[in-house]
């Protein structure tokens, strides 16, 4: 029996994939939880626009990203100051968070703070470099400057 999935199922296919099951597992599993639909001609056509609209949305939130990307990149280098004891060792690390928070300010937008990965463990005086992942192919590169207070 050919079906068209409406949710991800494990072992099946994602949302949207035309997938062939038992009778028995569509009408006692897939059914009942809304999973799944018939293929058949009428939902095949509603399954076309749907992807169509899908991939306007994907396309627009790429567009998006695309242009914060921009923006993250013309930011350039972030300057923070932290206490830091002998030898240039921080008091504590600089997190994540607190770029986000430092860069969202001067974006003026929100970034998720697990969108950013900086290279290494910044627990020491200097310079850092940092990578802003704003979508699956889209990330921006910035440099994270630490010195003392």
């Amino acid at each position: 029996m050919k079906i068209i999935l409406q949710q991800n199922v494990a072992k099946l296919g994602k949302a949207g994939d035309v997938v062939d099951t038992s009778d028995g597992y569509f009408r006692n599993f897939l059914q009942p939880r809304n999973l799944a639909v018939v293929a058949s001609q009428g939902t095949m056509k509603k399954r076309e626009e749907d992807l169509a609209q899908l991939r306007k949305k994907a396309d627009d939130a790429h567009q998006a990203a695309v242009e914060l990307c921009e923006k993250v990149k013309n930011v350039g280098t972030i300057k923070l100051s932290a206490k830091a004891g002998e030898g240039g060792k921080l008091y504590g690390k600089i997190t994540n968070k607190e770029i986000a928070q430092i860069l969202s300010k001067e974006l003026n937008m929100e970034i998720d703070k697990r969108a950013i990965k900086a290279a290494d463990d910044i627990s020491f005086l200097g310079n850092y470099p940092a990578t802003v992942k704003l979508a699956p192919e889209v990330q921006a590169e910035i440099t994270i400057e630490v010195h003392a207070e």
